[in-house]
């Protein structure tokens, strides 16, 4: 079974890549995964962040199955967009109107296409660190003062329509903004970076945020992919009290099915094609089957205790982080909500602290957890996650191996 010869390294995402090769998955169920040898690991990549609930929890299967027997694609509308639509727009009203689309990079590169369009100018303000998918709006990365591509194959013409700053920064957006706000068309920030592992987040410069943004009339995009009803039944932004203008989700919104959906403000959302001119389209967008996951997932979420999944990740970070301090090891664990990561540094409290992390040691760590049963991400800038299938004996054994891997080293 040769996965290299038919795929570019093997896999067709390079975050599921390691060496010598990736475990192949054969089955899911609840807070575990068994590869193709019969071995089961508990699971706290959950997918990169989609399954919460666990893997093929009953009422998704249940509800996945009665559509499929329905109609798996119509290219139509159709009642399971509907349901899922408005139990989104409940759970976050100021997503006024909504557009489904497949990915969340998909749904990125709508919503700034929307915005840029609503505001009338074309430059985008992005932060280091916050990951958008991989659009080309996304992968850039500062050189010598300049934005440029971070990937071979995008045009210079379009990584310089891109202005990147700090996560924090005030002054530097407020100065970015006096001098090009007129430029800018839109505004995007992970509220959470937690796509290079996890960052906690600055209330504070979020809510900075959107004033400076309310004052230049520049549409805020709250990219919300992993962080939507990750620790809440709804968004982090609605924790803060802040409302965005377009709010990007995907991940959990899905159930484990390819979806995303961007929705706003009303006046934004209707500039949209059939209604407006800006084109946004797609065959899959509002696939009965992933509406109908996604739509159980949440009326699953509904019902659980996201207070007792948050307590736990807190439970085991002061665990670690206590471990860690007392034993006068310089790493840090970080967590938010219910995700969490070891990161082999002193500090990890910006994305180029995190940057100077040991990915190596981390590799160690991570073939460690594999032996001992036990699946993390595969890369030190990714996020772990907890799901509500983990029992206190998965908890107590996730934390216990940790500490033994750090007391192995010297």
């Amino acid at each position: 079974m040769d996965f290299q010869e038919i795929f570019p390294g093997g896999v067709n995402s390079p975050v599921r890549r390691y060496d010598p090769h990736p475990l192949i998955i054969k089955k899911a169920r609840g807070p575990r995964i068994m590869d193709i040898s019969g071995r089961w690991f508990t699971d706290y990549c959950l997918a990169f962040g989609p399954m919460i609930l666990g893997h093929s929890d009953p009422a998704v299967r249940d509800e996945v199955i009665r559509q499929i027997d329905d109609a798996v694609l119509t290219g139509t509308p159709t009642l399971p967009e509907l349901n899922l639509a408005r139990e989104i727009k409940e759970a976050i009203p100021h997503m006024e109107k909504i557009r489904f689309a497949n990915s969340g990079s998909e749904a990125v590169l709508h919503s700034l296409r929307v915005a840029r369009a609503f505001s009338g100018r074309k430059k985008v303000l992005k932060f280091n660190g916050c990951y958008h998918g991989a659009n080309d709006y996304s992968l850039v990365r500062n050189s010598d003062g300049s934005v440029i591509p971070s990937s071979p194959g995008i045009p210079g013409e379009v990584s310089s329509t891109v202005i990147l700053s700090e996560y924090g920064d005030r002054t530097g957006v407020e100065r970015i903004i006096r001098e090009k706000g007129y430029e800018i068309g839109a505004v995007i920030i992970e509220p959470v970076m937690a796509n290079v592992g996890v960052i906690p987040p600055d209330p504070e410069f979020l809510i900075f945020l959107r004033e400076i943004c309310s004052e230049n009339d520049i549409p805020l995009i709250m990219d919300e992919v992993i962080t939507g009803f990750r620790m809440r039944y709804g968004t982090y932004s609605q924790m803060l009290g802040v409302k965005p203008d377009l709010t990007v989700l995907s991940k959990i919104v899905g159930g484990g099915f390819p979806l995303s959906a961007f929705g706003g403000r009303k006046e934004i959302m209707d500039i949209i094609s059939p209604e407006g001119p800006v084109y946004v389209a797609g065959t899959f967008s509002g696939n009965p089957v992933s509406c109908a996951a996604g739509f159980a997932t949440l009326k699953e979420l509904k019902k659980k205790d996201y207070n007792l999944l948050n307590r736990m990740v807190e439970e085991i970070s002061e665990d670690i982080v206590s471990y860690i301090t007392s034993s006068g090891k310089r790493y840090s664990f970080n967590s938010f909500g219910t995700m969490f990561q070891l990161f082999f540094s002193p500090e990890a409290s910006s994305y180029s602290s995190i940057l100077r992390s040991d990915r190596d040691l981390y590799m160690k760590f991570f073939r460690f957890m594999l032996e001992r049963g036990i699946y993390v991400e595969p890369s030190q800038t990714e996020t772990n996650f907890l799901s509500f299938s983990h029992s206190d004996e998965d908890i107590n054994a996730l934390r216990d191996s940790i500490k033994t891997f750090l007391r192995s080293l010297k």
